[in-house]
């Protein structure tokens, strides 16, 4: 049996949804199969509604202002999964574990996966490891997947024009 990457295959396709929303089905279940989900998954019936709601309600566990506010966030998304984990036989990939019952349309396995991973890649990597951007101009979500756990930014465009704007304010003020 192999364990499925939940922790950040899951993530980064929850911050790839939020930061750029699907304007249909077919790209929300396009891009569920480029982020790694088997297509027997993503063939389920898709509610774009029910999964957009669900994202919505993943914003509260990036913009929770603690780790606890965040745990509870989180815990609330985890108890509306839809079941308990289970082994699974795909022939092609071999034994490993789902956690949602098989049959659920693609929005409440996102809901199950996005949630595990979450959760996942928050005990793993650490409770600091999701956040907004911080440059001024900018709200995007991002997920720390580095080593030194220090990411403030959604990208290397937002962080540079942050430096910039950080040097051309230096530069510029007065001398003391």
């Amino acid at each position: 049996m192999h364990l499925n990457p939940y922790g950040e295959y899951a993530v980064r396709l929850a911050v790839d949804i939020v930061n750029d929303p699907p304007t249909d089905a077919v790209e929300f279940e396009q891009r569920c199969l480029d982020a790694g989900m088997s297509d027997d998954t993503v063939a389920m019936h898709t509610d774009l509604a029910r999964a957009a709601a669900f994202f919505d309600e993943w914003l509260t566990v990036i913009d929770a202002p603690t780790h606890d506010q965040r745990a509870l966030a989180l815990n609330a998304l985890l108890a509306q999964t839809s079941a308990y984990p289970r082994l699974t036989n795909h022939a092609d990939d071999g034994w490993h574990l789902h956690y949602r019952d098989p049959e659920l349309p693609l929005a409440d396995v996102v809901r199950a996966l996005v949630s595990v991973g979450t959760a996942l890649h928050l005990v793993g990597r650490g409770m600091h490891r999701l956040g907004r951007c911080d440059a001024a101009d900018c709200d995007r979500v991002y997920a720390d997947f580095s080593r030194t756990g220090k990411q403030r930014y959604c990208g290397t465009a937002c962080s540079n024009r942050d430096a910039v704007r950080r040097h051309r304010a230096k530069a510029t003020a007065p001398s003391s």
